[in-house]
């Protein structure tokens, strides 16, 4: 099959990264939604009870993945029969009429050519790629630890996104740039220079002033009290989340893995392990709890179907979640994982700018300090902008050329 033209290849990469950030800022939106969505009590605002349930959140977010996995494979038969159809055509070669006009087997475009469906349906071919081996059989259990970690992460994420906004909590998913730089260097064996480590150290720095900005907010703010918790749950999450890009770059690196299926295969797993592990917390945590607490599974149950807004809302999760994380690991595919994490930070940006035109929040120069601190050390850690020349060492040759040009200038 012949490689795709140099515009078509950036336009489909443009058609990552902008379905990346669009899908994950509704997705963002939708979550904070069903968090600040009334579900008990609503006439009484003293007993006011809003939607409280990460663990369904979860659910959510995998039924969207799993969902994934059907579409892999009706991407895979069509592409087989196109293939079978082709081929066959190929064996009938009739006598060409040099008057007959152009019919629609009769291309106009030149022989090889891409379109953008072939650019898309080439991303979802089993198609081994020298040095990797297609991803079969038992072998697709090795997504079964990133779903662990991303199941861990978003329930972790999800708690924390009650206590605090949505811009701060995607700001400080943006510290997820400084733990997948760490472990990449630990499991990749990937040599940082000097001036990343910076940047690693500036991302922490963002982190911090972003966090601050959520602990000293006006009281006026009913999270203030317990904003700290949503901020030490999102950050601890992110650790998690790096651990999932650095070993979904892992698998990818050694297997040939269609986005759609690794997206689809974690959707699965996800779901086995939320139907496993929803009983357990409840009958273990739930009951013993206050009722309507985050692990009372009758009881979200209940808030998700009799309440319309939250059920459309986790609707929009599923769909949006589907095509998120299959940009995101086609993201990681074609570029890396870190890249896939500078976009995942930039789309900030739009979250922020559509909640305070919700009045979900309000502004505060503090946590602009803190994201812009955040997105520079975000954008030096991925060659974004160039480093200050005082943490870029010099080759060998510069350091001779640069040698050289001091004993002219002694002369």
């Amino acid at each position: 099959m012949p490689a795709p033209e140099p515009a078509l290849g950036r336009a489909f990469l443009l058609l990552l990264v902008g379905g990346m950030l669009f899908t994950g800022t509704i997705n963002t939106l939708l979550n904070k939604l069903q968090d600040l969505t009334c579900v008990e009590h609503c006439d009484d605002p003293a007993r006011r009870h809003n939607f409280e349930q990460p663990v369904w959140q979860t659910l959510n977010m995998f039924i969207g993945e799993a969902a994934c996995l059907l579409v892999y494979y009706i991407s895979v038969a069509v592409e087989s029969h196109r293939r079978t159809t082709t081929t066959a055509a190929a064996a009938f070669h009739p006598i060409a009429d040099e008057a007959a006009p152009p019919t629609e087997t009769s291309p106009l475009i030149a022989p090889g050519s891409r379109t953008p469906s072939d650019e898309i349906a080439a991303e979802d071919a089993v198609e081994p790629v020298p040095g990797r081996k297609p991803l079969t059989g038992w072998r697709n259990v090795f997504f079964l630890a990133p779903t662990l970690l991303d199941l861990t992460a978003t329930t972790a994420m999800g708690y924390g996104l009650i206590y605090i906004s949505a811009s701060q909590y995607q700001m400080l998913r943006g510290s997820v740039v400084l733990f997948t730089g760490l472990l990449s260097s630990i499991f990749l064996g990937r040599r940082h220079p000097l001036y990343r480590w910076v940047a690693l150290v500036t991302v922490f720095l963002g982190v911090a002033v972003v966090g601050l900005s959520g602990i000293v907010q006006s009281s006026s703010s009913p999270t203030v009290s317990s904003s700290p918790v949503g901020i030490f749950f999102v950050v601890l999450a992110q650790v998690f989340t790096a651990s999932q890009f650095v070993i979904e770059e892992m698998i990818m690196a050694r297997y040939e893995v269609p986005a759609l299926k690794a997206v689809g295969l974690e959707g699965i797993f996800g779901l086995l392990c939320v139907a496993v592990g929803m009983p357990i917390l409840h009958y273990t945590i739930g009951v013993r709890g206050t009722p309507g607490n985050y692990f009372d599974m009758f009881t979200g149950f209940h808030q998700v179907f009799d309440n319309p807004q939250v059920l459309y809302a986790g609707v929009g999760i599923i769909f949006s979640i589907a095509f998120f994380n299959w940009f995101g690991l086609s993201v990681t595919r074609h570029i890396s994982s870190t890249s896939r994490s500078t976009i995942d930070t930039c789309r900030t940006l739009f979250i922020w700018i559509v909640s305070l035109g919700l009045g979900w929040e309000t502004f505060k120069w503090l946590q602009v300090v803190g994201f812009a601190i955040l997105v520079y050390g975000t954008f030096l850690f991925n060659d974004v902008v160039k480093p200050p020349a005082i943490f870029v060492p010099q080759t060998p040759q510069e350091d001779a050329a640069a040698a050289a040009l001091r004993a002219e200038q002694d002369e």
